[in-house]
């Protein structure tokens, strides 16, 4: 019998068995019926009230390839504390002739092991949803004290030894010096620089952040609301911003929320760390200006050029042109099966190169397989001696450990066959290169670097020997002859810089 052992620790409960406890155990029970475990799949602090837990879905999916028999768990309700997820799990499980194991839990195999089993399981779920009301109706109580329930603290307050919110005098200050700064027309930037001069760390203890101010200035814990869950006290902790005060900076986060970016943020430069200047090595910088006109306008700048480090004289070059070019020469790349093929069998050898073992472990067996064979036709033949048995017997025992370490190397690494790398790739033949998320992924997945010229630009791929070179004059002349219009002309940034 060959097992894996399930090992969870949930965050609710401290006092429960600890994850080595729970492997020590169900590795002894293991050992004392001749049980051999080929891995251990642990989820710490995480609930068995809900069945998103990684590893519990990976050894789930796991048990698929036939590789384990059983899965060993200290007690069942660490494999679940739902009995609809129990049974539908175990249900699965059986399906692939996987049977779940509690290691200090007698249960029989008879009809009252599965009454004991359900008995069982129901307790688990039981004890989880009593543990759960208590907890909530604690906290619940508390909160109506307008007491402190855990959690992080905001910047502003200290809690006294009765869990009461008290006024920070060093934070509280700050915080509504934030609002009214921001009530005035500073921005949540500006707000987070001031902050952080002033040494005010976030709720982490780290420096503030964007999102921190945003967090701030939104928190109605600031007029004194308290808040847990259904039960709202208003008044019940000390205010530090003014009701008035509070109700103007929600307006004007709404009001500004809705209004357009003040600056494109540096994801929407898709080819940002993969275009370089293909004079000077430099790599080419996303950069914004707006026109005499008030048209804002995009476009990649060397960054040599734009700090003046070395005479490189490349040419800036507008956004949404280099980016829809570079896009269609990739899906051209996608599209050709020839350079799918390629990516195809570089991805296997270098598969195979990563599991050394494996491939070893496979032929050493397969020469086991074939000794043992020779043996058994010498027996058939009438050729039977004491050292025939002994060599039978060690040739079945490695066999049997050649087996075991081969199903180890499966489930560390599974290996993924040809034909579903070539599915997965001719997936992205059917991606909408109009929309940014599609243009993102099929530029981060293949581009490995492109080197920009004046008059042409070289794409390497993320594949041996992948490499086009794509003439701009050539280009234009087809464009020219097609009576269309083209950005290529329009290389140089408008002259006036955009705040």
């Amino acid at each position: 019998m060959k097992a894996v052992i399930y090992a969870r620790y949930s965050s609710d409960n401290q006092r429960e068995e600890s994850i080595e406890g729970q492997i020590r155990e169900c590795t002894a029970f293991a050992e004392k019926n001749g049980i051999t475990v080929l891995r251990h799949y642990i989820d710490r602090a995480v609930s068995a009230k809900t069945d998103n837990r990684p590893e519990f879905q990976n050894m789930i999916k796991d048990s698929g390839k036939r590789l384990f028999d059983m899965v060993i768990v200290w007690k069942l309700d660490r494999f679940a504390r739902n009995r609809y997820d129990s049974a539908r799990y175990k249900a699965g499980l059986k399906k692939n002739g996987v049977k779940v194991v509690s290691a200090t839990e007698i249960i029989s195999e008879g009809a009252e092991g599965i009454i004991l089993e359900s008995v069982l399981e129901g307790y688990a779920e039981y004890y989880s949803a009593d543990l759960s009301e208590k907890v909530i109706r604690g906290m619940t109580d508390n909160a109506l004290k307008c007491k402190f329930n855990g959690g992080t603290l905001p910047i502003g307050y200290t809690i006294d030894s009765e869990q009461h919110f008290r006024l920070d005098p060093l934070t509280a200050p700050f915080v509504l010096e934030a609002f009214k700064r921001y009530d005035e027309g500073a921005t949540m930037t500006e707000i987070r620089d001031w902050l952080n001069a002033q040494g005010v760390k976030n709720t982490r203890g780290q420096p503030m952040s964007y999102n921190s101010v945003e967090h701030l200035l939104k928190n109605r814990r600031y007029i004194g609301e308290f808040r847990y869950r259904e039960t709202v006290v208003p008044g019940g902790i000390p205010a530090i911003v003014p009701q008035d005060l509070f109700d103007r900076v929600q307006e004007k986060l709404a009001k500004n929320k809705k209004a357009p970016a003040r600056h494109k943020a540096e994801d929407d430069y898709l080819l940002t760390t993969k275009l370089f200047c293909g004079y000077c090595g430099a790599y080419l910088c996303g950069e914004s200006g707006t026109s005499r006109t008030g048209v804002v306008h995009h476009y990649y700048k060397c960054v040599s050029v734009k700090k003046k480090r070395t005479d490189c004289r490349k040419k800036s070059v507008r956004k949404e042109w280099i980016e829809d070019l570079v896009v269609n020469e990739t899906m051209k790349m996608v599209m050709d099966d020839k350079a799918i093929e390629a990516i195809v069998s570089m991805l296997m050898a270098l598969q195979e190169q990563d599991n050394v073992n494996l491939p070893l472990y496979e032929k050493q067996l397969a020469e086991a397989d074939n000794a043992i064979q020779n043996l058994l036709n010498a027996i058939q033949q009438g050729i039977l001696t004491k050292s025939t048995k002994g060599r039978l017997e060690e040739l079945e025992t490695v066999k049997e450990e050649l087996e075991t370490k081969i199903a180890c190397e499966k489930l560390a690494k599974p290996k993924v066959s040809a034909e579903f790398m070539t599915f997965w790739l001719h997936r992205f033949r059917k991606l909408d290169v109009r929309q940014k998320a599609h243009r993102k992924m099929l530029i981060d997945t293949f581009i490995n670097a492109i080197f920009l010229y004046d008059d042409k630009m070289v794409i390497t791929f993320n594949y041996k020997e992948g490499t086009s070179t794509i003439t701009f004059d050539g280009l234009k002349s087809a464009l020219n002859s097609k009576n269309t219009g083209s950005d290529m002309d329009c290389l140089t940034a408008p002259m006036q810089k955009a705040l």
